[in-house]
């Protein structure tokens, strides 16, 4: 008899590059690194990938969004740090993918103000801020 409240799970194990479905929407897993760990990124639906805390990221995540519409990437500061990308890999690795566009998040005070920051990005790439809203 749990006790009354208390929250229940219906717990389902994913894997790297399987795809599961989320009501209509086919989701699939993408491995990242984060330093040493190896943890999830997904891909979701033909048109987002969110990939966050990532370190680097193996070919065959790069080739699962290759060209991808919307990239939404971690990019946490201008300096180099251990487990996260800086803005030159983050930006290296937009390169390599060419989404149509792409939004950098995960970003600390380090990175600088948001108005200057955004003049030396690429015309296809953006700073994520509080209350965006992306349409796909």
């Amino acid at each position: 008899h749990p006790y009354p409240g208390v929250p229940h799970f219906d717990l389902r194990i994913i894997k790297p590059y399987e795809k599961f479905k989320l009501y209509d929407t086919d989701i699939t897993p993408l491995q990242v690194m984060h330093a040493k760990l190896p943890i999830l990124g997904f891909k979701i639906g033909e048109h987002l990938a969110y990939i966050t805390d990532a370190k680097t990221i193996p070919l065959k995540t790069i080739d699962e969004i290759r060209g991808i519409d919307t990239l939404i990437l971690n990019a946490l500061r201008i300096e180099p740090h251990h487990s996260h990308l800086d803005l030159e890999e983050a930006l290296d690795i937009v390169e390599e993918i060419k989404p149509k566009r792409t939004f950098f998040i995960h970003l600390s005070h380090d990175m600088g103000l948001h108005k200057e920051v955004s003049r030396i990005l690429p015309e296809n790439v953006f700073l994520a801020y509080d209350g965006l809203q992306i349409e796909i």
